[in-house]
């Protein structure tokens, strides 16, 4: 026999020998509505001439039949969310604070460095030269070194019917430990920056202490055509 649920009308295939004349309840399997089912009409005549049954306890109500659903007149349920669905969402804020904070801590570093970077530049650039060129792109004016060249000063006069260039200037020790003083070298330029000429110098001190300065002068008698500068720095090795 063919039962249709009436809350959902979804049919089912069911063995008509199991129901007595006078029915029984039954529970749909999709959604769950128990209604009572009379016994087919062949079924009942032939129960009519049975004794009747014996008197049962009566008990409350309660399906007796389950029917299956055929896989034709199955439909998908609306899956509803239990809270062990709940779980992956509420685990997911753990990793994301603990994301959050590594951000934080990186962002803690990378200023860290950067103020000590510029505190300590000096310090960076005595054990590390090539920071100079780094500094420099940053917009951070540090020095190159311990020693440095101020006041240079270069004039030209006529001695003995000769052209002298005179090259003035000092040297200071701007650092706060003892330095050996290296020579000097002036280099004579042009209007192209083209090196004409240059010499060295030596100094008359051999080391400075911290904040002392010693001046050095230099001359040059008859100087090559076309100076447009001078130049002066500290020697390197080899020069």
């Amino acid at each position: 026999m063919i039962l249709t649920c009436p809350a959902c009308q979804t049919r089912y295939q069911a063995d008509a020998a199991k129901f007595p004349p006078q029915g029984r309840n039954v529970r749909c399997a999709k959604c769950g509505e128990v209604w009572h089912q009379a016994a087919p009409e062949a079924e009942a005549e032939a129960y009519a001439a049975a004794p009747p049954p014996s008197p049962q306890p009566s008990e409350e109500p309660r399906p007796q039949f389950y029917a299956q659903p055929t896989s034709r007149d199955l439909e998908p349920q609306a899956r509803e969310e239990s809270p062990q669905d709940e779980a992956p969402a509420r685990s997911a804020w753990p990793r994301r604070l603990a994301l959050g904070a590594g951000w934080i801590a990186l962002a803690v570093v990378v200023l860290t460095i950067g103020i000590a970077g510029a505190v300590y530049r000096q310090q960076i650039v005595k054990v590390w030269p090539q920071s100079v060129s780094l500094y420099s792109r940053l917009g951070v004016k540090v020095r190159a070194t311990a020693l440095e060249i101020r006041d240079v000063k270069s004039t030209q006069a006529s001695q003995d019917g000769l052209k002298v260039l005179t090259v003035t200037g000092a040297l200071t020790n701007v650092s706060d430990h003892e330095q050996p003083v290296p020579q000097v070298r002036v280099a004579l330029i042009d209007l192209d920056k083209r090196e004409l000429y240059h010499w060295m110098i030596v100094p008359k001190v051999m080391t400075l202490r911290p904040g002392q300065s010693t001046h050095f002068v230099a001359q040059l008698s008859s100087p090559p055509e076309g100076v447009h500068d001078t130049v002066v720095r500290f020697a390197k090795a080899g020069e």
